[in-house]
């Protein structure tokens, strides 16, 4: 068994593509967990507004937005506690792994066709979710140094291998639930969960020390059991109420109700971070973090329209029969949710893991990477401007769009995934990933409530205002360049 020590651990620092070999067990174990969330996202919405007759809920498309919108947004969410629970309670190393097995216990939920084990397989995998995305990623930095230059390299890696679970699973969970069933498509997810976690397990040895450590105290893990108690109450006296008839709970109107609350929870927990006495010598890269946060959610605002309003537009909008082939049969709505992760696994993730240490003393800081990546993803939606109202377009329109997203998503993602972890305070590192991944649930609602109004909105004007405010805010981040480099205290 390989040491952390001597001989064996300079054997070990590069035995993965000249990275340490611990960063191939959290490769693959993210990529069958992206396998898993990114083949049922492809299905979900498709699923909800299909018909009865056809196998699917029959949703209209508000409240199947409004459910896409809270769900995706809430897995997010989760992370905040999850990187609580890991810092304070377990560590990192064991909440991706219960993270897991929660993830694929959810996918199982959804493969029986019950709207109760429905709704309970979203909210298993909710949870598991929370656990394991933002504990990972700590994982992944806890491999480098603070002064090893292949950091952000290292998240490029990371970040293929979860592009890489992204191109497979549309493929095999889409065609699965599009062409026989839609339960076996979110079976072929939990399999694939399962697989990761099966890999994690077994890989384990190589992470060293990465994930085992945690500074929480018995008093904050007796208070966490109370917050989950009363969580947990309040949660069991909604179902009573509704299943008895006491109050009527809407899709729409839960989304609305957790909406608001999202964002009180944004303005509270910042508010919190940037005036809290705990972390007043860090104020300057929290505020810093503030900024990043607010980019990343107006990006992942459009980015995650890949699972909602473009889906819906591949499925109704696109001439898919454009594109059919004799050894695969028809072209599905669904394909398309592999674009992005095609475009990067095979040729745009290496090229940038490479171009950042290339470029050097050159390198643009984070806050230029993110400028570039919301002007690109601003244009994706841009081009699809004239041809918003058209029936049957090109497939090659969406094409484009994924295209520009991609690079887009490459300068923002993984640099601001490596940005979190030198910004953060080393006592607070899950939470404070837990808050770049709040980012992306804000990212995901507004993503997921855009996709109620696609039926009685005009199209150009809903991706004329998406492209506007991505674009817009790409030219303000230009002019904070310097500002940020004095917040954020020398940290690229």
């Amino acid at each position: 068994m390989p040491t952390e020590s001597g001989h064996d651990a300079s054997r070990w620092d590069k035995a993965f593509f000249g990275h340490p070999l611990g960063l191939s067990t959290l490769f693959f174990t993210e990529m069958w967990e992206r396998f898993s969330y990114y083949g049922m996202r492809a299905l979900l919405i498709l699923f909800m507004t299909a018909t009865v007759q056809h196998g699917g809920l029959g949703f209209p498309t508000s409240r199947a937005g409004a459910v896409y919108g809270m769900y995706t947004a809430l897995a997010y969410l989760a992370t905040l506690p999850g990187g609580w629970v890991a810092d304070n309670i377990c560590g990192q190393r064991k909440a991706v792994l219960w993270g897991g097995i929660l993830i694929a216990i959810g996918e199982y939920c959804l493969a029986f066709p019950r709207i109760q084990t429905f709704y309970a397989g979203l909210a298993i995998i909710i949870f598991g979710t929370g656990l394991l995305k933002p504990n990972i990623s700590t994982m992944v930095g806890a491999l480098y140094s603070a002064e090893d230059k292949r950091r952000d390299s290292g998240f490029s890696i990371f970040y293929m291998g979860i592009n890489m679970g992204a191109l497979l699973s549309p493929l095999v969970c889409g065609y699965l639930g599009e062409n026989y069933d839609w339960h076996y498509g979110f079976l072929a997810a939990g399999i694939g969960m399962t697989l990761g976690v099966i890999q994690y397990s077994l890989g384990g040895r190589y992470l060293g020390n990465a994930g085992l450590t945690h500074v929480g105290t018995p008093a904050e893990a007796a208070m966490f059991r109370k917050v989950m108690m009363i969580t947990g109450g309040v949660v069991a006296a909604v179902a009573v109420a509704s299943a008895s008839g006491l109050i009527t709970v809407s899709a729409e109107g839960l989304s609305d109700i957790f909406g608001v609350s999202l964002f009180l929870v944004v303005a509270i927990f910042f508010g919190w971070l940037l005036t809290s006495k705990s972390f007043a010598a860090e104020r300057k890269r929290f505020l810093a973090i503030f900024v990043l946060f607010i980019a990343a959610a107006l990006f992942w605002s459009a980015f995650e329209q890949a699972g909602s309003t473009l889906n819906l537009f591949a499925e109704r909008n696109t001439n898919l029969h454009a594109w059919d082939f004799p050894l695969w049969g028809l072209f599905r709505a669904s394909y398309f949710q592999s674009f992005n992760s095609l475009f990067m696994v095979f040729g745009l993730a290496p090229l940038f893991a490479w171009l950042w240490i290339r470029l050097g003393k050159k390198e643009p800081t984070s806050t230029a990477k993110f400028s570039i990546g919301l002007l690109f993803v601003g244009l994706g939606f841009a081009i699809l401007i004239p041809v918003a109202s058209a029936n049957a377009v090109s497939p090659w329109w969406l094409t484009l769009t994924y295209l520009l997203h991609t690079v887009g998503e490459l300068c923002l993602s993984p640099v601001g995934l490596s940005a979190m972890t030198k910004l953060a305070p080393a006592r607070a590192m899950g939470m404070v990933m837990g808050v770049w991944f709040l980012a992306t649930s804000v990212g995901n609602f507004i993503g997921g409530r855009l996709a109620s109004v696609y039926e009685s909105f005009p199209l150009p004007a809903l991706f004329g205002i998406v492209a506007g405010f991505c674009i817009v805010l790409s030219v303000i981040l230009l002019f904070l360049i310097k500002p940020m480099k004095n917040l954020s205290e020398g940290v690229n």
